[in-house]
C-alpha cells in the first residue's frame, strides 16, 4: 500500500510539474496532444515564498524537464501545498491516502534543486492519465562545494553555492583599424 501511495504521489508531482512545458512554448511530439486544463504551473512555482528560480527544458532523447530551485525545504513544502499544486493533486489523485513528503529530507536551511523528467510514450493514454507517458522522475539535489561559473550560472543567481568561482567572461578584444 505504501508503494501504491509512493507511486500516485510521484505521479501527482509529475502530472502538476510537466504541464508548464506546453506554457513555456514547448510543444508536444508529434503525434501527442496537449495536456488540457493545467494552470500555470511555472508561474506558480516562480510565485511561490522561497522559489528561486524555474527552468524548462526537453532534452535530446524527448524528456521534458523542469528545474525549480527553492531556498530550502519549507520553501519546496510550500510548492507541494499551494492551492495550485493541490489542485492538481485533486485533479490526478482523488482518493489517495495523504503521505508526509520529504519525510527524509532534513529541515537544515539548505537549498533544495528538484529536477523533474517526463518521457511521453507514443501508446496511448491509460489509467486515467491525460497523456501517455513512459517515464516520469522527481529528484532532489543539493549543491556541492565548488564550480565554475564563467560570466553567468544556470542556477538563479540567489542560490548559494558554497566555494563557487565566479568570474566573468572574458570579452574578445576591439579590433584596431
Amino acid at each position: 500500500m505504501k508503494r501504491l501511495r509512493d507511486v500516485g504521489g510521484v505521479l501527482v508531482l509529475a502530472a502538476a510539474i510537466f504541464g508548464p512545458t506546453l506554457v513555456a512554448g514547448q510543444q508536444p511530439p508529434a503525434g501527442q496532444p496537449p495536456a488540457g486544463g493545467f494552470p500555470d504551473l511555472v508561474g506558480a512555482l516562480k510565485a511561490t515564498p522561497g522559489c528561486l528560480g524555474v527552468e524548462t527544458a526537453r532534452t535530446s532523447s524527448g524528456k521534458q524537464v523542469i528545474f525549480a530551485w527553492f531556498e530550502n525545504k519549507k520553501a519546496v513544502l510550500n510548492w507541494y501545498y499551494s492551492d495550485t499544486h493541490r489542485s492538481v493533486q485533486k485533479m490526478f489523485a482523488a482518493g489517495l491516502p495523504a503521505r508526509t513528503p520529504m519525510a527524509d529530507v532534513p529541515d537544515d536551511g539548505q537549498p533544495v534543486l528538484a529536477i523533474a523528467s517526463l518521457t511521453p510514450s507514443p501508446a496511448p493514454a491509460s489509467g486515467g492519465m491525460p497523456f501517455a507517458v513512459s517515464q516520469i522522475a522527481i529528484e532532489l539535489y543539493r549543491p556541492l562545494p565548488g564550480g565554475l561559473a564563467a560570466g553567468g550560472r544556470f542556477s538563479p543567481s540567489a542560490m548559494k553555492v558554497p566555494g563557487l568561482v565566479d568570474v566573468p567572461m572574458p570579452t574578445p578584444p576591439k579590433s584596431q583599424q
